[in-house]
């Protein structure tokens, strides 16, 4: 059976586009040429470099591993939560932070991404309020080549957002979200909750 949320939180399609052959980071690297910088350019920014990747172990089969979240406001300490900490996860649903009515506010990811190329990073995110949806927003992160020794961690801050003001707005909201990938691979699904108040807390 779906958990809550499974319906909404599916990918938005584009007409017509098909996911790209698959190419090993040894591939994407052989495609040099000194004379095309838009293929350069390309590879740059997928952080496809010389620099050795970073040791993976043999049994992570996981592609990409989500290590943080922090809810990043302008004059305030970030709310981070550390994904490494056993039980983190199950803490962000049974422990609802606190945003200001009105605030504006962006969330930001660090992550890694280990044996292959990642294609087309997504985040979903479906807010509910007492049962009805109220929002649901996806932001494309972008692809990214396996870390490596120069670059051990990738950093994504989001789009900034405002949170809602007034009576109505104020209380209790539980949010779905999930990183997703080109190939619907799903690399991390987590349920969290947080309230909108009058001040800071």
């Amino acid at each position: 059976m779906a958990s809550a949320g499974d319906e909404d939180l599916v990918a938005s399609k584009t007409d017509g586009f098909k996911v790209g052959e698959k190419k090993t980071v040894e591939e994407y690297a052989k495609l040099a040429d000194q004379n095309d910088e838009s293929l350069n350019r390309w590879k740059a920014s997928l952080g496809i470099s010389n620099s050795p990747q970073l040791p993976v172990d043999p049994k992570d089969s996981r592609r990409c591993v989500i290590h943080s979240l922090a809810l990043e406001v302008p004059g305030r300490p970030d709310i981070t939560i550390d994904l490494s900490v056993p039980g983190a996860l199950e803490s962000l649903n049974s422990k609802p932070f606190s945003i200001k009515e009105g605030a504006k506010f962006r969330m930001k990811a660090t992550f890694k991404v280990q044996h292959d190329v990642l294609s087309g990073l997504k985040y979903l995110q479906v807010v509910k309020r007492k049962g009805i949806r109220v929002s649901k927003d996806e932001e494309m992160l972008g692809s990214y080549a396996p870390n490596t020794q120069d670059k051990p961690i990738y950093e994504k801050k989001f789009a900034e957002d405002e949170a809602p003001s007034g009576m109505i707005a104020r209380g209790h909201y539980d949010a779905v979200s999930k990183f997703v990938d080109d190939d619907d691979h799903t690399h991390l699904k987590f349920e969290w909750s947080f309230d909108i108040a009058k001040d800071w807390k």
